[in-house]
């Protein structure tokens, strides 16, 4: 399965953007999705998660702001973000799991100027 991430951009803060992941195959038997972000210097980190297809999970940086979301008959996995801020930018990865099988899109760079 391919994950293409889209909808990253340059924003204001305080605005808006949506991102969206789309799976070449069906995402109907991968439980787990999840919305990662890298900012320059840092670590890795965990926007939000589906688990088990319902558990939702966000970061703390990001709960009240941001909404996970999945498509499976799309198969297309979706992150709305508001209110963003300049901490928000990064390049954010999606990623989908079924027990031991990981995959992960390529990265779609969101850039939030103060």
């Amino acid at each position: 399965v391919q994950l293409q991430a889209s909808g990253g951009g340059m924003v204001q803060a305080g605005g808006s953007l949506t991102l969206s992941c789309a799976a070449s195959g069906s995402m109907h038997s991968f439980p787990s999705v999840a919305w990662y972000r890298q900012a320059p210097g840092k670590q890795r980190e965990l926007v939000a998660s589906i688990i088990s297809a319902k558990i939702i999970n966000y970061g703390d940086s990001v709960k009240g702001r941001f909404i996970i979301s999945r498509d499976d008959a799309k198969n297309t996995l979706d992150l709305q973000m508001s209110s963003l801020t300049p901490e928000d930018t990064a390049i954010y990865y999606c990623n989908i799991q079924r027990r031991n099988l990981l995959y992960w899109g390529q990265g779609t760079q969101v850039t939030v100027s103060s």
